[in-house]
């Protein structure tokens, strides 16, 4: 506990904390609501949710090209500060869009506003690197762990109440209030330049074809460079697979098969426990990071909760799927606080954007490929049972391979790290 007050003793990672929290609140209250919207407006037709979901994930491989290079060469904190407010206008048009009841436009609004939502995150967590120490990186995943635990908690019974409430364009209204105020908390930090420009000054006319073009597959030379690097986005791919199945298959699941009378109180419940066991592993595991080996934190989550989600689909009931949910929030948080402690660690800062220019690609192609096919082969040819083993076995998956490669390389570093201690000690 101590450790997470001296980190938020400093005042440029506490507003860029809560900067990202409001942020990501923003991008996903209103897309879980949306989600809501459309299936109650389409109930017969699940194409039209999982669209929306596509709608989130597709514009990634967009702009995936421009956005770790940005990240690198432009000033990081306007970066994040633009995508804030011009998400913010967005959300405007989008409340017009649905006024007007136009889909065509609803989903071409929803499509541009994820796209300029892409640049926050590489220069958020560029940034991170550069107003944090190494030995605090740990310590700021598993912060960003129990943010996306509370977003489990709170996501869903505050999309479906503001739902309720005041409808879908009050959900939206909500969206833009938090980019506002991520907006205001990324004004306001005060950055030194060589952590917003760690490569120099450079303008839009500098950001020519041939230079975004370099800079990408330098990032791609040096991804190639680190086996650990390659042994970590393989399983990027396989978790694009897992994320954009759970996107929606617990509303699927809900709504066709468990409580298809009352989906919806039963899938913010669902969120209440999820959320629940999410922020108590997050908290143990918070605790554990510095004194277990990240490669086993890693295998242990991916094996316990690739297990749980594939028992979802023999779930009985409502209330044995909420234990299996509930067992599978309790320990992925030992493979997000694993991967997002050992990135930072053996990242250039200088190469951050680039190289998650090409992790959220990977992640985001495996994701919509999923999103694509579920939205044209659920429910005819795929079952929601199916979804669930697919999901499971995915993460099963990654779990044996990551169990071959990662703990050799925990090994290298213990003993880089006891060379170092020596070198130290007066001779």
């Amino acid at each position: 506990m101590q450790e997470f007050l001296k980190v938020f003793q400093n005042k440029n990672f506490r507003k860029l904390f809560f900067a990202g929290f409001t942020s990501m609140m923003g991008s996903i209250i209103g897309v879980t609501a949306f989600m809501f919207y459309l299936l109650d407006k389409f109930g017969e037709q699940p194409f039209y949710a999982t669209l929306a979901e596509l709608m989130y994930s597709l514009p990634t491989l967009a702009v995936f090209f421009l956005v770790g290079v940005l990240a690198d060469r432009m000033d990081r904190q306007k970066i994040a500060l633009y995508c804030d407010w011009i998400c913010a206008g967005l959300c405007l048009l989008l409340m017009g869009a649905i006024w007007l009841d136009w889909m065509p436009l609803i989903f071409v609004i929803l499509f541009l506003r994820s796209a300029v939502g892409k640049f926050f995150h590489p220069a958020d967590q560029a940034m991170v690197q550069g107003v944090l120490s190494k030995e605090e990186y740990a310590i700021a995943a598993g912060l960003n762990q129990m943010v996306g635990s509370l977003f489990m908690l709170f996501g869903n019974m505050i999309a479906i109440f503001i739902y309720w409430s005041v409808g879908i364009q009050g959900a939206i209204a909500f969206d833009l209030l938090t980019y506002v105020l991520s907006a205001l908390f990324i004004m306001s930090m005060k950055v030194n330049e060589d952590v917003r420009l760690p490569n120099g000054q450079h303008t839009f006319k500098d950001i020519r074809v041939k230079m975004v073009w370099k800079d990408f597959v330098s990032g791609f030379v040096y991804i190639k460079q680190s086996k650990l690097l390659l042994s970590l986005i393989f399983g990027f791919f396989l978790f694009g697979i897992v994320n954009g199945g759970l996107s929606v298959m617990p509303a699927f699941i809900m709504k066709y098969k468990l409580a298809p009378d009352n989906y919806e109180q039963m899938m913010m419940w669902m969120g209440i426990l999820f959320g629940v066991s999410i922020l108590s592993g997050s908290v143990l595991c918070s605790m554990l990071a510095k004194k277990i080996r990240l490669s086993y934190a890693i295998v242990l989550g991916l094996f316990v909760s690739g297990v749980s989600l594939s028992f979802c689909a023999l779930a009985p009931n409502v209330w044995s799927f909420f234990i299996l949910t509930g067992l599978a929030g309790f320990s992925i948080p030992l493979i997000n606080i694993g991967i997002g402690g050992w990135l930072p660690k053996i990242v250039d800062p200088k190469m951050m954007g680039r190289v998650q220019g090409w992790i959220s690609p990977i992640n985001m192609l495996s994701h919509t490929m999923t999103l694509g096919l579920i939205a044209v082969l659920f429910p005819k040819v795929l079952t929601v049972e199916m979804l669930f083993w697919v999901v499971g076995g995915c993460l099963i998956v990654v779990g044996l391979f990551y169990m071959l490669t990662l703990p050799k390389y925990d090994l290298d570093e213990e003993e880089n790290n006891k060379e170092l201690q020596l070198e130290k000690v007066p001779g």
